[in-house]
């Protein structure tokens, strides 16, 4: 600001007193994201696998060998260990109970080096304190081997100090919290499916260790399981195939281990008959989404030791390279490494930073993996006859590619010559409609709002792209008009930067063979153009099923309840007048009109999201429902038949 320039009056001053400090917890209840990521339901199941966290690393040191984790009626969650118990003495700084500090103060904890623990997953110290601070209330009990110590807080805050509520000759941790609706404002609903996964997990990981879950929120129907595999994580690996369908190449597991002062490294895998990878690692017993060194390390170290062994058999030719792709593809492997100090780049610890944990992965992983091809040639020679297969059809995909390029170069239009384009070319407005079959797409084109609405009809025969290698989709008649319309490409070369549509929505009709089609893409989408729903651009509309009607007054209903609803309204106003009921079998059914009103109209359209919170639980749904194998396929619809209550058979 110039010495001429005046302050408006009545402007807002920002001084000393615009400062805020934001004292103990209330800054976690004030920005709760910074902590646990979001205020939805990852951020609420994320409270759970904090508490758990801490209970899992004293398992880790050697002390505690059960682990029961419980969902109480009201959505309570209780979590109880018996390992040696929070300590409960003065803190010679704070002037009041361990156990309160660890529970009040951010960055308090056994894990910074005071010798407590060697090795843990919660090294932030502020796992306890922040599920304090975002619920409602949280009771701490603690047996130290001759007293029961108890203590209240409510949202982070407590009336009274730690007291001594009985005697025990027991030891362990017990920590009973309600989340706070006031933070939770989406829900605060406990999903069982979740936590389960979760535990399960956990319990793969920490070989021996018992953990149960329980649901007692239904006392009619509870559910439970207790979870111990003494195979860890090789059993992890097979029951992955297991409930996949996977036929796995080899009869053993491949695992082998290794260590490196007070770090160690633990890795297991297996080969499939599918196409796709599946790479699962974990630091401290912390599942890092987003990977890091440490599967940088195994992904550099299998690529170049696969390459080797080819070389040094004969199975490569001299001027032949297989790439990480060829090697990964039908891999099923987890990695998990202890550390005494991970580095993680966040609180939600998602991507492990250490860096020299990396060479340490790739030393271990060349030299054990060397050794065990070479003591195992028949399982070699079936993983290189699939990695050289996938390179064979990496190349095809690549001819395919090229020629694609090509073709479309030459072409005068380098778009679909079905597509109905739209005008409009800022994706932030635009949105393109993939619709089966002309007669829907004819009425669609019709019905848009050509300024930002294009439309694609899709014609020819659907690939089942679970079943085929990416060489195949460049040929496909049908899904190719798709990539080229969006222009993304497809595979290592899709480029998001490129997307002509900032809405990319599948309208299929409400029956059958309608879902079969929206099944289809999103597979597809979800092999090959995965960006897409992880960055919120895939919708699926949503056509009405009924056009329920009272002389010249009609309503849309999406479901039979709201068929049901209107009727009795109809009849409320006019018992003796008669109500007829449409229903839609096909969008075909419906004039450009009736589709603009009831699903293409931003202003009454019903559109969902497809979101892809759990990457991991998608992979697997995909390959349960699109996959060869039938078991595993009836197992899960039988088990989620009550989802499935309005399909239209």
């Amino acid at each position: 600001m110039s010495e001429t320039e005046q302050i408006k009056p009545g402007a807002q001053q920002y001084d000393e007193s615009q400062i805020q400090v934001l004292e103990g917890l209330e800054a976690v209840r004030k920005r709760p994201g910074m902590y646990i990521g979001t205020t939805g339901s990852g951020g609420l199941h994320h409270l759970v696998y904090e508490i758990v966290d801490n209970s899992i690393d004293e398992a880790l040191a050697g002390y505690c060998t059960h682990i029961q984790v419980e969902i109480l009626p009201g959505d309570i969650i209780r979590v109880t260990d018996n390992g040696r118990g929070i300590p409960t003495g003065i803190h010679p700084k704070e002037g009041i109970s361990a156990a309160t500090v660890v529970y009040t103060v951010l960055h308090a904890g056994g894990k910074f080096g005071g010798g407590g623990y060697k090795v843990a997953g919660g090294l932030h110290g502020v796992g306890a304190s922040v599920v304090n601070a975002l619920s409602e209330w949280l009771e701490l009990t603690v047996k130290d081997g001759s007293h029961v110590h108890f203590q209240r807080f409510e949202r982070g805050n407590y009336a009274e100090p730690l007291k001594i509520i009985g005697d025990t000759t027991e030891h362990g941790t017990s920590v009973m919290f309600k989340p706070d609706a006031e933070i939770f404002e989406e829900t605060t609903v406990f999903d069982y499916e979740v936590l389960l996964k979760r535990m399960r997990e956990q319990a793969f990981l920490n070989a021996g260790l018992t953990i149960e879950l329980s649901d007692q929120r239904d006392p009619a129907n509870p559910q439970g399981e207790k979870m111990c595999y003494e195979g860890g994580i090789r059993q992890f690996i097979e029951h992955i195939h297991k409930t996949r369908g996977l036929e796995s190449l080899s009869e053993q597991v491949i695992y082998f281990t290794g260590s490196k002062g007070d770090n160690a490294v633990e890795i297991a895998m297996q080969y499939n008959d599918s196409y796709n990878e599946l790479i699962l690692s974990f630091a401290n017993n912390v599942h890092t989404i987003d990977g890091g060194m440490h599967e940088l390390g195994f992904r550099n170290a299998l690529t170049k030791t696969l390459n080797e062994y080819g070389k040094r058999f004969g199975l490569l030719k001299d001027d032949s390279k297989l790439m990480g792709e060829d090697v990964r593809e039908g891999l099923t492997a987890i990695i998990s490494v202890k550390l005494t100090d991970c580095q993680f780049e966040s609180q939600t610890k998602v991507k492990l930073g250490n860096p020299e944990i990396k060479p340490f992965v790739e030393s271990i992983v060349s030299e054990k993996l060397m050794n065990y091809l070479e003591e195992n040639p028949a399982v070699a020679r079936a993983i290189f006859d699939k990695s050289l297969a996938a390179q064979r059809a990496r190349e095809a995909a690549k001819k395919a590619r090229e020629t694609a390029r090509r073709k479309t170069a030459m072409e005068s239009a380098s778009l679909p010559g079905k597509l109905a384009d739209c005008s409009e070319r800022d994706i932030e407005m635009t949105e393109i409609y993939i619709v089966e079959g002309d007669s829907a797409g004819g009425s669609a084109k019709e019905g848009r709002d050509r300024r930002y609405q294009a439309i694609l009809p899709l014609w020819g025969k659907m690939l089942n792209v679970e079943k085929a290698r990416i060489d195949k989709v460049y040929c496909n008649e049908k899904l190719m008009p798709v990539v080229t319309a969006l222009g993304t490409s497809i595979g290592e070369d899709f480029d998001i930067s490129k997307l002509r549509y900032g809405k990319v929505i599948i309208m299929a009709d409400a029956d059958v063979d309608g879902s079969h089609i929206r099944t289809l893409l999103l597979t597809f989408f979800f092999r090959f153009m995965r960006p897409l729903i992880t960055n919120g651009n895939i919708y699926i509309a949503q056509p009405p099923l009924f056009r329920v009607a009272k002389g010249k007054t009609f309503k849309y209903a999406f479901s039979d309840e709201e068929r049901d609803k209107y009727i009795a309204q109809f009849n409320a106003e006019s018992p003796n007048a008669k109500v007829e009921v449409q229903r839609y079998k096909g969008l075909g059914e419906m004039d450009a009109h009736q589709l603009w009103d009831t699903t293409m109209n931003p202003d009454t359209r019903t559109m969902i999201k497809v979101e892809m919170a759990d990457a991991v639980k998608a992979d697997e749904t995909f390959s349960i429902l699109m996959g060869d194998k039938v078991a595993p396929r009836r197992e899960f619809i039988e088990k989620n038949a009550k989802y499935a209550q309005n399909l239209d058979i």
